[in-house]
């Protein structure tokens, strides 16, 4: 149902606290209600006295009365809802805290709720001003400085009441976000205490990579700087003109201290939590669904059309589909097993859009957990996939197989180079070299070969892909391979590098999707066993890779993305790409996703290629929703 939306001033220190409200003036202004009120405060003031002689500080409170204006939201018509955008996240989003988040579903949730320096256009992908206005490069190429919008709130809002309050200052001021908010953002992703597992993306910046690894303790090392309230400055540790999209991304956004420091962990929960974008958390219920309403004191809450977001967690795609039919859910994804169905329903094509997306689907291999510590037997597992088969006749969906990592789309890519990984690409040379590869290895025709695992998080598509490749590898390899599955968050514990190594499975599987256009974001911040993530644990002279042994692959990342020329770092990146596929084969790349999506026809969206989907620019025919859903 509607709420009715109020600004309410917020204690944030004890110099300023609302005693009373008292008679109310109502005007129109510009076809707007506007409430005038008179509001009591109290201030503490701090003078310097003499008391015999000597200055002594006294403190003193003080009343004034402030007049305030409140733009008073009209009642709605009695039984009115508002404009619902119903979907389902899939699971149950393992953070929400920016600095923690690192999977698709924690960083949609994100997206609708803080705001970045930098943002992606949705049709061109190109970087576009959000929270800056514009921003600038030193001539060396190290000194980026962003100019920030100053009419951005913090608000809080109170699912008990349905009120939005935007924060004040210590002299009652709005509290808006500004450039100090986001050198605290960054500094506490960095910070070590923190536990961010994603912070590597940040390595760019000056000091980063020190106070992250607990090499130095200073904070104030790293290259941030607010310059002033509204413009803030990043040194970078090389030139990297990719710089203004990594500004976009979740870890680098701002987050109100103040709440983190009272509540801790909790801060992200409903009714607690401040933040800035387009909607606001009205509910949590843990692994099951969670509310947002839109933010009426966002900047551009004239342009935001859907009041209200429903999100349930639906693991099964099945339900989900099933929600769909049923008109509960407005968009959804296509079950692997319904497919051919829907392409062949007249109602169901017409709201099926398919088309490539940023993204790939790869199995990772445990590189230091025996057998596939032999780079042979990892060779063969890759080889041994068919992948035009799964795509043909298991997904189904027009994703593309893939014999490197980076799809088209992202610079430096070598998608379907023929001379790299070729058995990729050709089924029938895949299989005559996998058993080679196995026999080198040690193992012919699977002699002697152990029971190992391949783990997947819950999902119905996950487990019909692990089971299609299964039988690949036991048909061409003759071995055999358990499939095991987890729930999504306890399964990205599991692959965490500080795992026991007898607590990994051998095989897992995992998809990267763009979070800027450049291999930088790809080779190097995925698999880089240094500077990257490295959940398959290359380079690892221990158990848990606390002592590494730099490989070539990590050394040529890290000269490409300091390399200025583009045509010499594209080079760069195809020699990391051969050594990551065929050289080591330190993974399986399978294939490049498409997007298959379905979405109902009083839908109007967007698809973001980067980052979250921007629901605030949807739109829903509203009448037409309610004439097929029943809504009153």
């Amino acid at each position: 149902m509607f709420r009715k939306w109020t600004w309410l001033l917020s204690l944030v220190a004890v110099v300023t606290v609302v005693l009373a409200a008292c008679q109310p003036q109502t005007v129109i202004v510009e076809k707007k209600v506007i409430e005038t009120q008179i509001v009591v405060q109290e201030k503490t003031i701090v003078e310097t006295v003499m008391v015999e002689g000597k200055e002594v500080e006294v403190t003193r409170v003080v009343k004034e009365e402030v007049v305030v204006e409140v733009e008073v939201t009209p009642t709605p018509e009695p039984g009115a809802k508002p404009v619902t955008l119903d979907v389902n996240l899939g699971t149950e989003p393992p953070q929400v805290d920016p600095a923690l988040s690192t999977d698709t579903t924690s960083v949609q949730v994100d997206e609708i709720l803080f705001l970045g320096l930098t943002d992606f256009d949705d049709v061109t992908s190109e970087v576009i001003p959000e929270l800056a206005t514009d921003w600038s490069v030193s001539e060396d190429g190290l000194v980026w400085t962003f100019n920030m919008r100053d009419d951005v709130p913090w608000v809080r809002y109170n699912p008990a009441t349905g009120d939005a309050a935007i924060l004040t200052d210590d002299e009652g001021n709005p509290r808006m976000v500004n450039a100090h908010d986001v050198e605290y953002g960054v500094k506490r992703t960095l910070d070590p205490a923190t536990g961010s597992d994603y912070a590597y993306v940040l390595y760019i910046i000056e000091g980063a990579i020190d106070v992250n690894t607990g090499e130095e303790e200073d904070l104030d090392t790293i290259g941030v700087e607010a310059v002033d309230d509204y413009t803030v400055a990043f040194t970078l540790r090389q030139p990297a003109g990719y710089f203004p999209g990594i500004a976009s991304m979740w870890v680098a956004r701002p987050v109100y201290q103040p709440v983190i420091d009272e509540y801790g962990a909790r801060w992200i929960e409903p009714g607690i939590i401040v933040s800035n974008g387009p909607y606001l958390m009205e509910s949590w219920k843990h692994f099951d669904s969670m509310s947002f309403v839109k933010n009426p004191h966002f900047y551009n809450a004239d342009t935001v059309q859907i009041e209200r977001i429903e999100a349930v967690m639906i693991v099964e795609t099945s339900t989900s589909f099933a929600m769909y039919e049923n008109n509960e859910l407005d968009i959804a994804g296509a079950p692997l097993e319904e497919m051919d169905r829907i392409k062949t329903d007249p109602v169901l094509s017409e709201e099926l859009d398919i088309r490539p997306i940023l993204c790939t689907y790869y199995y990772g291999f445990t590189n230091n957990k025996p057998p596939f510590d032999n780079p042979d037997v990892r060779r063969a597992f890759s080889a041994a996939i068919d992948r035009v088969s799964l795509v043909e006749n298991v997904t189904k969906g027009g994703q593309i197989p893939a014999n490197t990592f980076a799809p088209l789309g992202i610079f430096g890519n070598v998608s379907s180079d023929p001379d790299i990984a070729p058995w990729a690409l050709d089924p029938e040379l895949g299989k005559q070299q996998a058993k080679e590869f196995l026999a080198a290895a040690g193992y012919p025709d699977g002699e002697g070969f152990p029971t190992v695992t391949l783990m997947h998080n819950t999902s119905e598509g996950h487990r019909a892909i692990a089971e299609a490749i299964q039988a690949m590898w036991r048909d061409t390899l003759n071995v055999e391979v358990a499939v095991v599955n987890q729930e999504w968050g306890v399964y990205l514990d599991t692959l965490d590098k500080g795992t026991p190594l007898a607590d990994m499975p051998h095989i897992w599987r995992m998809g990267w999707c763009a979070d800027y256009a450049d291999q930088n974001n790809w080779l190097h911040e995925v698999f880089n066993n240094e500077e990257g993530a490295n959940r398959l644990r290359r380079g690892c002279l221990d158990d848990t890779c606390t002592e590494l042994e730099e490989l070539e692959f990590d050394q040529i990342t890290k000269e490409a993305g300091a390399e200025q020329d583009p045509e010499k770092r594209k080079e760069l990146y195809r020699q990391a790409e051969l050594l990551l596929s065929e050289g080591e084969a330190a993974y399986a790349p399978i294939y490049y996703y498409s997007g298959v999506n379905l979405a109902k026809p009083w839908v109007t969206r967007t698809y973001q290629q980067l980052a979250g989907q921007h629901w605030d620019k949807w739109t829903i025919d509203w009448e037409a929703k309610k004439a097929a859903t029943g809504i009153d």
